[in-house]
C-alpha cells in the first residue's frame, strides 16, 4: 500500500509541512525532511522551485527564488533524495508546476520518483482532465498519488469529479487568495469546511493555505483528516534556520 493511505488510515489528525527543497541552504533538504520525521510530522511535501509559483504566497515564492539562485535543479533534488529512504519512513510529496516535469520527461519523472521512494505529487497547474486523459495512468504505473486542489469556489461537480479520480487525499485550498499563514479562520471558511464535510467523499480532505498555529490547526481539522502548514515553516527556517524545528512542530499540536 502506497505510505500515504497508510498514513491516512491512522486515526489521528495528520500534519503535514511544505518546505522548499535547497532553502534556506542547497543542501538542507534531506536534513529537514529527517528532523520532521523525527519530531512527529506525518507527511512532508517537498517543493520543486519554479521561477512563476503561481499559487504560492510571497513567502514561498522568495523561498524558491532563493533556492533556484542556490542552484536547485529538479536532477539535483532527485540526487539529494536518492538515499531517502534508508533514514526516513513517512510519506513524501514532490509539490511543484508541471513545466519542469515536462521538461524532465513525465515518463523519466515519475520512474524517478518510484525509485527514489516519493509517494505522491501536487502540481497546482495541472487540470484534473488532462491528468485523467492524459497521465493518469502513467502515474499509476510507477505507484504515484496525484493529489489535486480545490477551493471555496470549485463546484460540486468538479469535486465530485476530482474525488471520483483521486485515490489517496484532496488538497482542500482553504481560500481563494494565495498561499500564506493567518491567525485564524472566519465564518466563511467554517462554512466551506463543513459544506465540503456535507458533500461525503471517498477521499479524505488535508486543509492547507493558512495554518499557522494550533488554532488554525485545531480549526481546519475540525472536519477534516489533516492539514498542510507551508508559510508559516518556511517564515520559521528563515529565522531560525534549520536547528529549531522541534519547537516549530511542538507549536502546532
Amino acid at each position: 500500500m502506497n505510505r500515504i493511505n497508510t498514513a491516512l488510515e491512522q486515526d489521528k489528525k495528520l500534519l503535514s509541512i511544505y518546505f522548499t527543497a535547497g532553502y534556506p541552504s542547497l543542501h538542507d533538504t534531506t536534513k529537514i525532511i529527517q528532523d520532521l520525521e523525527q519530531h512527529g510530522v506525518d507527511m512532508i511535501e517537498i517543493g520543486l522551485p519554479f521561477s512563476d509559483p503561481l499559487a504560492d504566497g510571497p513567502t514561498i515564492q522568495e523561498s524558491s527564488t532563493a533556492a533556484l539562485k542556490n542552484g536547485m535543479t529538479t536532477q539535483l533534488l532527485f540526487e539529494q533524495l536518492k538515499d531517502i529512504r534508508k533514514s526516513v519512513n513517512i510519506p513524501l510529496i514532490i509539490m511543484g508546476y508541471f513545466n519542469p516535469m515536462m521538461q524532465y520527461g513525465i515518463e523519466a519523472f515519475c520512474a524517478k520518483c518510484q525509485e527514489i521512494g516519493i509517494d505522491g505529487l501536487i502540481i497546482p497547474d495541472l487540470p484534473v482532465n488532462e491528468y485523467h486523459e492524459h497521465y493518469q495512468a502513467t502515474f499509476e504505473k510507477y505507484g504515484l498519488i496525484n493529489v489535486f486542489l480545490i477551493t471555496p469556489q470549485t463546484s460540486d461537480e468538479r469535486i465530485r469529479f476530482i474525488d471520483d479520480v483521486s485515490n489517496g487525499f484532496i488538497y482542500m485550498v482553504s481560500s481563494a487568495s494565495t498561499t500564506g499563514a493567518k491567525s485564524t479562520f472566519g465564518d466563511t471558511q467554517q462554512q466551506y469546511f463543513e459544506r465540503i464535510e456535507a458533500l461525503n467523499l471517498k477521499n479524505p480532505q488535508i486543509v492547507g493555505f493558512g495554518i499557522s498555529n494550533n488554532e488554525t490547526f485545531m480549526q481546519a481539522t475540525k472536519t477534516t483528516k489533516g492539514a498542510i502548514i507551508g508559510s508559516a515553516f518556511i517564515k520559521h527556517v528563515t529565522q531560525h534556520g534549520t536547528d529549531n524545528i522541534g519547537n516549530f512542530v511542538k507549536s502546532i499540536r
